[in-house]
């Protein structure tokens, strides 16, 4: 792994396969490092045609963290959000677009496929909007365009979400097991030694929660993209479970539909799942991945 200047922040950042083969930029969610995108599973991408490059966020993992901008009060958030009032927050997803954007320049990369997984969907979404000249195509993973008519996570994704986690090492990977344990759906078993592996890989990198309170905060102050997304002009591929507690499937279905020619795969028992090399969704949509970008045949990647 490696270190570059990006947007004017340290963003941490490694990659895989080929670099003269098609790029592809994945792109976390909430409160996720670079390894939940499974080596594995990066590497199997890279030996199908790409060159994969995944990073960490801001306010996680090892890219630069914004202690500056305070610890935002999440539950008064979401209260002033439910009665209609403006809200803030110390930095938007329109601000996460360009860090992933400030990559590829740093990076020497022209135009790449866009990949993001939740959050990372939000923020793919954006680039696909703010940074056509960049984008070669859109996948957005159980995610969705910000749209507040949207249904919210069930109640006990929301309690999840919003309950902080432990500062001890074990209890801290008891509870992210069961996390994962409420986010993913009962169609697909749940691989609980790699959920529990990566959770102590996770805890031990960087636990970092007040940077998770400061994404959330991007992702309750996000904007509308809906009326927007209709002007996206490049291939588009929308994934989401069926199952989803956290981002319920109206969300993709919503992301597809707003999106001219946009395909959308919905996953009969996939939940809010990680990607990764195991009896889950991920072998199926990693197809869907490879699938979709080999239809594309840019000119050029560099």
């Amino acid at each position: 792994m490696a270190k570059i200047t990006a947007n004017g922040i340290q963003i941490e950042y490694d990659t895989f396969g080929n670099c003269g083969d098609q790029p592809l930029l994945l792109i976390t969610g909430l409160a996720l490092q670079l390894i939940h995108w499974d080596e594995t599973l990066c590497e199997q991408l890279a030996r199908r045609g790409h060159f994969v490059m995944r990073f960490d966020n801001r306010d996680a993992g090892l890219s630069t963290k914004f202690a500056e901008g305070g610890i935002p009060d999440i539950g008064q958030m979401i209260e002033a959000r439910m009665k209609g009032e403006e809200i803030g927050s110390p930095y938007t997803i329109e601000d996460m677009a360009d860090d992933a954007v400030g990559l590829l320049d740093a990076l020497e990369i022209e135009k790449a496929h866009i990949c993001g997984i939740s959050m990372g969907g939000m923020i793919a979404q954006t680039i696909a909007l703010n940074h056509r000249e960049r984008i070669l195509s859109l996948i957005s993973i159980y995610s969705q365009t910000g749209n507040p008519a949207l249904p919210l996570p069930t109640p006990k994704a929301l309690e999840c979400l919003l309950t902080p986690p432990p500062m001890e090492r074990e209890a801290n990977i008891t509870y992210t097991l069961d996390v994962w344990r409420t986010f993913s759906g009962t169609g697909f078993p749940l691989d609980e030694e790699w959920h529990r592996k990566i959770a102590a890989l996770s805890y031990d990198r960087a636990f970092y929660p007040e940077g998770v309170a400061r994404q959330l905060a991007a992702v309750l102050t996000q904007k509308n993209r809906k009326p927007d997304l209709g002007s996206v002009c490049v291939p588009a591929l929308v994934i989401h479970g069926a199952d989803d507690p956290l981002v319920p499937v109206e969300g993709g279905k919503d992301t597809a539909a707003a999106i001219p020619g946009a395909e959308l795969i919905i996953i009969d028992g996939m939940g809010h799942d990680l990607p990764h090399d195991g009896e889950g969704a991920w072998p199926q949509i990693v197809d869907a991945i490879v699938d979709h970008t080999k239809k594309i045949r840019p000119d050029t990647h560099l």
